[in-house]
């Protein structure tokens, strides 16, 4: 019986495999050729990724220099430059002289000529300055800027009237923005444009660059001779300046401004020029609360308290 089995399995070991394995197909994504297995290698690049539950602030200086260095990176900087954008100059560059005395003086008086001589020598900066602008602004001209320009100031002046902050910013530079706002607080404010003594002329230009030689703005200073009516109102009702009855003629000198290298620029009013002979203004009224009434115990003396007998 073993010599049986013996016999079997010796008959078996000279079978081929073929015989005793099932046939079954598969699908491989290698290609048949041995020669590209180099490039589907190369198809694959390892990549090693950043740890981001790794506690940076606990390691030493050497080993995050050394990290930084496999990864390829600069150390970090602090950065304190910000984005700026000037919208407006920070004063009034070549402000203009008023002649002393105009609107009262003559014209025929010997101070009043020697200023209009050195007017006139002036006068061809400011007609460099408007040719300027015009270069910017082809349909500028000075007799309609006079028109726009009192219509600014007009409104320039209801919106601080009125308490409109946002309307105010469109009309005034942020030069002349907390100078109108200056001292307004708590206060109520009445005022009125009248009328035009005088149609307002322009009597100064001027053009300048800022930080580079493109950005250029261009201010232009305009009189006002004016009637008009203010008065001044603090928070308990009680008026501090001015009359809503009395009528004043005022004389002005206004500057505007405008970004003339800024497409979407416009004029606003910059500031007003107040010459050195200009009388002083008239001092406002201060109101206080008036200090309440102490009144007075008189004091009790030593005779008061024990009054003298006379002797019997």
């Amino acid at each position: 019986m073993a010599n049986c089995i013996l016999a079997k399995i010796g008959q078996l070991r000279f079978l081929p495999a073929t015989n005793l394995l099932q046939p079954y197909r598969t699908t491989t994504s290698k290609h048949y050729n041995p020669k590209f297995k180099k490039l589907r290698k190369e198809k694959f690049l390892k990549i090693n990724l950043h740890d981001y539950n790794e506690d940076i602030d606990n390691l030493p200086e050497e080993k995050v220099r050394q990290k930084m260095k496999e990864r390829g990176l600069l150390p970090t900087r602090p950065w304190n430059d910000r984005p700026f954008y000037v919208s407006a100059t920070g004063g009034v560059f070549e402000a203009y002289i008023p002649p002393e005395g105009d609107g009262k003086a003559s014209i025929v008086s010997t101070t009043r000529a020697k200023q209009t001589v050195e007017l006139l020598e002036k006068k061809s900066k400011s007609m460099m300055a408007i040719r300027k602008v015009k270069s910017f602004d082809e349909d500028f001209d000075t007799k309609e800027f006079c028109r726009i320009a009192q219509d600014i100031y007009v409104k320039a002046h209801e919106s601080l009237v009125n308490n409109d902050r946002h309307a105010l910013r469109t009309h005034v530079t942020e030069k002349a923005y907390p100078e109108f706002r200056h001292n307004s607080f708590g206060k109520t404010i009445r005022w009125k444009f009248l009328e035009s003594l005088e149609p307002p002329r322009v009597v100064h230009a001027r053009c300048t660059d800022v930080i580079s030689k493109e950005n250029i703005f261009g201010q232009i200073t305009v009189r006002f001779h004016t009637r008009q009516q203010l008065s001044v109102y603090d928070r308990f009702g009680r008026l501090l300046h001015g009359s809503e009855i009395l009528a004043k003629d005022v004389l002005e000198y206004v500057v505007f401004e405008k970004h003339l290298s800024n497409v979407y620029g416009n004029w606003r009013v910059h500031g007003k020029i107040i010459p050195d002979w200009a009388p002083p203004k008239d001092p406002s009224k201060l109101t206080r609360l008036m200090p309440e009434e102490k009144t007075v115990v008189p004091e009790k003396t030593d005779s008061e308290e024990t009054p003298v007998v006379p002797d019997k």
